[in-house]
C-alpha cells in the first residue's frame, strides 16, 4: 500500500502522456484516448488525496506564491505560443532552399492559380500503399497554398466503388478535377500534366488552331520524323483543338480558328488564298508564319505590307557549330523583351532557318518587335550557290539576324455587305457600325518551320518556344512560358584514396577518439 501511495503519481503522470500520445498518434481511437487520459487524472486526484498530510505544509502561501507565479509563467508561455501558432497558421509562408526550386511551382502555375474564377476540387483515387499519393499530395498543398480556391480528397477506390463507378475510373493514381460542370483528370504527379489538366477544367471554351495544308506542308498526323505531331499534341494538352485547313477551295475563313498556323509551304499559295488571309487578319485574324528559306513563295510580300522584312537569304552561325551541329543550324540565347520571351530562359535551335526582322514600312499604329537574334558570330548569307561556307563582306551581313519577329496592330473590319446595302444614303446602319468596331490583329513570323518538327520539338527550349508564341497569338496569357523543372544531381565523385581516408576518418579515428577520451576520463575519477 505504502509503495502505492508512494508512486501513484508517476503512475498518474503515465496514464496522463498515454493518453495524449494516442490522441495524437490514432486519433481514430480518441475515445479509448481519453479513458486512459482520465485514469491518469483520477489517479492523480487519489494521490493527493492518500498524500495530503504530507502535502499540507509545501501548500504554505509561500509554497503556493511561488507555484502560482510559476503557473502564470506556463500558462501565459503556453498563450504567447497558442496565438503566435494561429496567426501563423492564417499567414503561413513556405521558402524552398532548393538551388533548381524543385518545391516550388512554375510561374505559369502560379498564374494560372492566381486567374481561377471558380472554386476547384481535386478528388484523387489512390490504393493505400500507392507512392503515388504522397506525391500528388505534396504538389496539391503546394496549389492549395497558392489559391484558396483548392480543395483536395483523396479517395480508395478500393473502399468507395461507387464513386469508382460513377467517375469511370479505371486506373489506380488517377485524379479527378471538377471546376463547376466541366471535369479533367490525370493519371500522373508531374506538374506540367496537372496544370494542363486543370487549364482544360476552368477553361471557358476550347480554341481551335488550324494548320494550313495544300501547298507541301508537313502533316501534323504524321508519325515520322519531319511531321508536327507532337506540336499537336503539346497543343492539345493545352486544351487546344487541331486541325487541318485548306483554304483552296473556300471562298471564306472558318469562324472557329482562333489562330492559322502556315508551316513551311513548299509551294505558293493560291491567290484567293493571299485574300482570304488578308480578309482574316483585317478581321483581327491572329496568323503564325513559318516560312523556310529557298521556298518560291509570295509570302514576303504579304508580309512586308505587315512591318516584316524576309530576305532571300540563310543564316549561317558558327556557334552552332561549337554545339555539335551544322552551320545551318543558328542558336538563339537571348531575346528582345516580350511577353513571350520574359521568363524564357532557354536556347532555341532553328535548323536552316532565314531571316525575319522589322521593316521599313508598317500598318499605321502598329507594334512590330524582333523575338530572337542570333550571336554575333553569324551571318546572313546571300550567295545561296556557293559550296564554301564563308562570310563575304562585300555580300553578306554580319550578325547578330532576327529569326523572329511578331506584331500587333489595330484593324477596322469592312462593314458586312448587307448592312451597308441597308443603310439609307448618308447614315449607317446598326450592323454596319457594328461591324467596323475595331479589333486588334497579331501576326508572328519565323523564318524556319523544322524547329517544331518531331525532330527538333523536344530540342532545348524549341518547343517551349513555339508554345508561347502559340498562346500569345490566342490571348492565352496565363500559358506563356511554361518550362519543365529539372533537378540538379547532388552526386560527387570521389578517388580510391579519397575513399579510403574518409572511411578511416570517420569510421575508425573519431570513433576510436571517442573511446580513448571516456577510458580517459573514467580512470581518472577512479584515481580521485
Amino acid at each position: 500500500m505504502d509503495a502505492l501511495k508512494k508512486n501513484l503519481n508517476t503512475v498518474a503522470g503515465v496514464l496522463v502522456a498515454a493518453g495524449l500520445v494516442g490522441w495524437i498518434v490514432w486519433p481514430q481511437k480518441k475515445t479509448a484516448a481519453l479513458i486512459v487520459a482520465a485514469l491518469g487524472l483520477a489517479a492523480l486526484a487519489l494521490y493527493a488525496y492518500l498524500n495530503r498530510a504530507a502535502l499540507g505544509p509545501k501548500l504554505s502561501r509561500k509554497s503556493l506564491l511561488y507555484s502560482g507565479n510559476m503557473v502564470l509563467v506556463v500558462v501565459l508561455v503556453l498563450a504567447i505560443l497558442g496565438l503566435a501558432n494561429y496567426f501563423l497558421s492564417k499567414h503561413n509562408h513556405r521558402w524552398d532552399f532548393t538551388q533548381a526550386k524543385v518545391h516550388s511551382l512554375s510561374d505559369q502555375t502560379i498564374t494560372v492559380l492566381k486567374a481561377l474564377k471558380t472554386d476547384v476540387t481535386f478528388k484523387g483515387f489512390f490504393r493505400e500503399g500507392n507512392y503515388g499519393r504522397s506525391a500528388m499530395e505534396n504538389l496539391l498543398k503546394i496549389y492549395a497554398y497558392h489559391s484558396g480556391r483548392i480543395r483536395y480528397e483523396f479517395i480508395d477506390p478500393d473502399k468507395n466503388p461507387g464513386l469508382v463507378k460513377r467517375y469511370g475510373v479505371t486506373q489506380d493514381g488517377t485524379t479527378i478535377i471538377e471546376a463547376g460542370d466541366k471535369e479533367g483528370r490525370v493519371t500522373t504527379t508531374s506538374e506540367e500534366d496537372v496544370t494542363n489538366a486543370l487549364i482544360k477544367a476552368t477553361r471557358e471554351r476550347k480554341k481551335t488552331i488550324c494548320f494550313l495544308e495544300g501547298h507541301g506542308e508537313e502533316s501534323v498526323e504524321g508519325a515520322g520524323d519531319n511531321s508536327f505531331s507532337t506540336a499537336k499534341a503539346e497543343l492539345e494538352k493545352l486544351g487546344y483543338e487541331v486541325k487541318k485547313q485548306n483554304l483552296a477551295l473556300a471562298d471564306r475563313f472558318p469562324g472557329d480558328c482562333a489562330l492559322l498556323v502556315v508551316p513551311g509551304p513548299q509551294k505558293d499559295l493560291l491567290p484567293n488564298e493571299y485574300e482570304t488571309i488578308k480578309a482574316y487578319v483585317q478581321n483581327g485574324g491572329r496568323v503564325l508564319f513559318l516560312v523556310d528559306p529557298e521556298t518560291p513563295t509570295l509570302l514576303p510580300l504579304l508580309l512586308a505590307d505587315y512591318g516584316f522584312k524576309l530576305d532571300n537569304d540563310i543564316v549561317v552561325d558558327t556557334v552552332s557549330r561549337l554545339l555539335g551541329g551544322d552551320y545551318f543550324m543558328p542558336v538563339v540565347s537571348e531575346y528582345e523583351t516580350h511577353a513571350i520571351t520574359d521568363k524564357f530562359g532557354y536556347a532555341t535551335f532553328f535548323p536552316y532557318a532565314r531571316s525575319v526582322e522589322v521593316g521599313e514600312t508598317k500598318p499605321e499604329g502598329a507594334t512590330v518587335t524582333e523575338l530572337a537574334r542570333t550571336s554575333p558570330n553569324s551571318w546572313s548569307e546571300r550567295e545561296l550557290d556557293q559550296k564554301e561556307v564563308k562570310f563575304n563582306p562585300a555580300k553578306d551581313r554580319q550578325g547578330p539576324i532576327g529569326l523572329a519577329a511578331v506584331a500587333d496592330f489595330k484593324v477596322k473590319p469592312a462593314a458586312p455587305a448587307a448592312a451597308q446595302a441597308e443603310a439609307k444614303p448618308g447614315q449607317t446602319a446598326p450592323e454596319a457600325q457594328a461591324g467596323t468596331a475595331e479589333k486588334d490583329a497579331r501576326i508572328a513570323v519565323i523564318g524556319d518551320s523544322d524547329f517544331i518538327k518531331n525532330r527538333y520539338f523536344g530540342l532545348s527550349g524549341n518547343g517551349n518556344f513555339f508554345l508561347n508564341v502559340a498562346n500569345w497569338l490566342t490571348e492565352e496569357a496565363d500559358l506563356i512560358a511554361i518550362q519543365p523543372k529539372t533537378q540538379t544531381p547532388r552526386t560527387i565523385t570521389l578517388t580510391p584514396s579519397q575513399g579510403r581516408l574518409i572511411f578511416l576518418v570517420s569510421i575508425v579515428i573519431l570513433p576510436l577518439l571517442a573511446l580513448l577520451l571516456g577510458v580517459s576520463v573514467w580512470v581518472r575519477r577512479r584515481s580521485l
